[in-house]
């Protein structure tokens, strides 16, 4: 089925295109940014968080710090978990595969994962970043156009890492939606770097650790924001939109991340046994613990509970945090969280009955009051 009426997308981000085609509209000069505490008021009286956008900061020179260090010391563990989770791809999907990450998180992934297999293989591989959203599913539009080009056998669908499994949960439902309407059966399975929650069976580590791209936002994401879907400003055949921070260009370690990790691809020997070897078995041991901190600590939204390094990062960078919890002060992966709350004044509470490092509490404005 070859689908019509679909717009070409908009050239945006820092990545080359031989990298990464962002299936997303420029909407740079559409939107207006908004602070933290507006946008969690919107959000906790009946607002979605993607008709809105972050104001995104250039980060200070001491988390710089933290970024540079922290990459420095887990490349290799990265580097790692990137050709685990590749040749577990690359034995379900074969040569064929076609990556589509999920925007934003899931976009150096995506290219960290192509440029592993094209090394490896001496393959071409596609890779295509596009957006979904909790509450409104995936981008239909990026699907078919992704499917005017390829096979829907050969997509494979990659994010950063997991929270609690809700991208999971969306995804598995927009792919039943999709096939509800055209027919078209998609494999659902989500790769991720990091699975802390164990929801997905094709992963590279279940380690909660310090991914260093879950450090910043747009700076280590090609300079794309996250994604926004909002009628005033998406039209019925256009692709979700994001905005293209060109004028960070020149602060940009978007290719500087990637490049660091690909150096060390040469010293990665992925054999057979590793592969079968892996614990492919889904747990969904994350949402239960995500459960018990909800009712620990009275909170009424799940939404409001963001477990995993890369959650709580999120929660200190874009929302308005009540409390940090941690598994252990002294965890090495935790330095950038810690300074972040430091500098947000929020508190940080040692809670050792979790799997993750670290977890991010919202509590609701109305029960803060």
């Amino acid at each position: 089925m070859k689908f019509k009426d679909i717009k070409q997308p908009d050239s945006m981000g820092s990545y080359s295109k031989k990298d990464v085609i962002f299936l997303l509209k420029d909407i740079s000069n559409l939107i207006q940014e908004q602070d933290n505490e507006e946008r969690e008021y919107v959000m906790q009286n009946g607002g979605h968080y993607s008709e809105m956008l972050p104001i995104e900061y250039f980060p200070k020179a001491e988390y710089m710090k933290v970024f540079y260090e922290t990459l420095k010391s887990t490349k290799e563990k990265v580097a790692k978990a990137v050709a685990l989770v590749a040749d577990n791809i690359y034995k379900q999907k074969g040569e064929n595969v076609v990556i589509v990450s999920l925007a934003r998180a899931g976009t150096p992934v995506g290219i960290l994962i192509k440029r592993y297999l094209e090394m490896k293989y001496k393959k071409r591989i596609y890779h295509y970043s596009i957006s979904i959203i909790r509450g409104k599913g995936i981008d239909e539009n990026a699907l078919k156009y992704i499917l005017n080009s390829h096979e829907a056998k050969d997509i494979q669908f990659v994010d950063g890492w997991t929270g609690k499994g809700a991208i999971n949960n969306v995804l598995d439902k927009a792919v039943k939606d999709f096939y509800n309407k055209y027919q078209i059966s998609i494999d659902n399975r989500l790769a991720v770097l990091a699975d802390p929650a164990k929801c997905v069976e094709l992963y590279g580590t279940r380690e909660d650790f310090l991914i260093p791209s879950a450090c910043l936002n747009s700076t280590v994401s090609g300079l794309v924001s996250r994604t926004v879907l909002r009628d005033d400003i998406i039209g019925e055949h256009e692709f979700h939109g994001a905005k293209y921070y060109k004028e960070w260009e020149n602060k940009d370690v978007s290719n500087f991340f990637v490049d660091e990790i690909v150096k060390c691809f040469p010293n990665m020997y992925i054999n057979k046994e590793d592969i079968d070897y892996m614990d492919k078995r889904v747990y969904n041991s994350g949402i239960k613990e995500v459960n018990e901190i909800k009712k620990k600590y009275n909170i009424k939204d799940i939404n409001l509970v963001k477990p995993g390094v890369g959650e709580t990062t999120r929660v200190l960078l874009r929302r308005v945090p009540w409390k940090i919890l941690v598994d252990d002060i002294n965890n090495p992966n935790l330095k950038h969280i810690l300074l972040l709350a430091k500098e947000k004044k929020v508190p940080v509470e040692v809670y050792k009955n979790m799997s993750y490092s670290c977890c991010g509490l919202i509590k609701s404005k109305a029960e803060q009051a």
